[in-house]
């Protein structure tokens, strides 16, 4: 999957283990789905999910990884990847956008870019299939760009990797869930949880100032294909100004987390924040205890963990010059389970394991 800010590629294991011994759930609800890693790990683990995320490059990622099965689409998608791998590159938008006005990739890779992705324009796919389309290309793209991880800004020499020829592969397409065929929604975080119930609702927010858009802009550019006007240095798409997350604002941060955990349909829910965000570990308890009317049972399981790979290299600057210094390197992620019932006798296998590991847990 692409390289992202906030993946939770390592939390993983503890999440799936969390909700089996928590609950008997069938369906999750994933209203902050991102690269959807979350939610392919359920799928695969016999949930029905429902992911939905406001960015399409996102709710695209959860319709290939969470919606789409195996059974469905694979055969096709599979000729299509032999296709399309053969095509000559076109120069076109992307190529002039990110290749040459920019340089987040090399101009080789950008034309196959141009090429493929007016090639899945012209198709008029399935819209399923057409996500399996344009994750494998969003997925070839990132493995040859030349960035640290991130889209706000380029690395001043090219990357290694971007000298690679940009290759299709197939995606990681899993069957149909036991419990039933999940579903991606491109929606507003709040409008979701209240258009869908669940057993459990699963939340990673955005918990700083970063938009998740800014950060990616290039990917909702590809999905969207409508060739924006772009700003700046990175040429980012202009309604990278307009399209802020209430969730990005420390100032209406609490207020919109606590309307969007008021209207969750769910009797379980399990929250991932990390001691970067807005909400202090006091501040999150005390609000998930207040749903229920006040009757909320909080478990809180505590993580340490390195940051997203960008810390790891440093701090660069528009022009890709490395500027100023890493303040720190790893963090405290927090996993809150909150329900009307005490669960923390339910998930003491799971604490004691972890504690064995090395990892930190503990109840409020």
């Amino acid at each position: 999957m692409i390289k992202y800010i906030g993946s939770k590629r390592t939390l993983i294991p503890l999440i799936l283990e969390t909700v089996r011994r928590a609950t008997k759930a069938r369906t999750v609800l994933d209203p902050f789905s991102g690269t959807a890693r979350v939610g392919h790990a359920l799928k695969a683990a016999g949930y029905r999910v429902l992911s939905n995320d406001h960015n399409a490059y996102a709710a695209v990622l959860a319709r290939c990884y969470v919606q789409a099965d195996a059974e469905d689409v694979l055969e096709d998608a599979r000729k299509l990847v032999r296709e399309f791998n053969a095509l000559k590159g076109k120069p076109g938008y992307f190529t002039e956008t990110f290749c040459i006005r920019s340089r987040f990739f090399q101009p080789k890779n950008g034309e196959r870019i141009d090429a493929i992705r007016e090639a899945i324009a012209a198709r008029s796919l399935d819209p399923e299939l057409e996500a399996v389309m344009l994750v494998s290309l969003m997925e070839a793209a990132d493995r040859v760009d030349s960035t640290t991880g991130v889209q706000m800004a380029y690395l001043k020499s090219w990357a290694p990797r971007s000298y690679n020829d940009l290759e299709l592969r197939v995606p990681d397409v899993l069957p149909r869930a036991r419990f039933g065929k999940g579903q991606a929604t491109c929606l507003d975080a709040l409008d979701a949880v209240r258009r869908f119930a669940a057993d459990v609702a699963y939340l990673d927010p955005p918990y700083n100032q970063h938009s998740y858009l800014g950060n990616y802009h290039i990917w909702e550019s590809l999905v969207r294909w409508d060739k924006p006007e772009v700003y700046g240095v990175a040429c980012k798409r202009l309604d990278v100004r307009q399209r802020r997350s209430v969730f990005n604002a420390r100032s209406q941060f609490t207020a919109a987390l606590q309307t969007l955990l008021t209207a969750i349909q769910a009797p379980v829910i399990i929250v991932s924040f990390n001691d970067e965000g807005y909400v202090t570990r006091q501040d999150m308890e005390a609000m998930l205890r207040s749903l229920w009317n006040g009757a909320g049972q909080v478990t809180t399981i505590e993580r340490d963990f390195k940051r997203y790979v960008g810390a790891q290299i440093g701090i660069y600057n528009p022009r890709g010059e490395k500027v100023g210094v890493v303040s720190h390197l790893r963090n405290r992620e927090f996993l809150y389970v909150a329900s009307r019932e005490d669960l923390s006798p339910a998930l003491m296998p799971v604490m004691a394991a972890r504690h064995r590991q090395g990892l930190l847990f503990g109840e409020p």
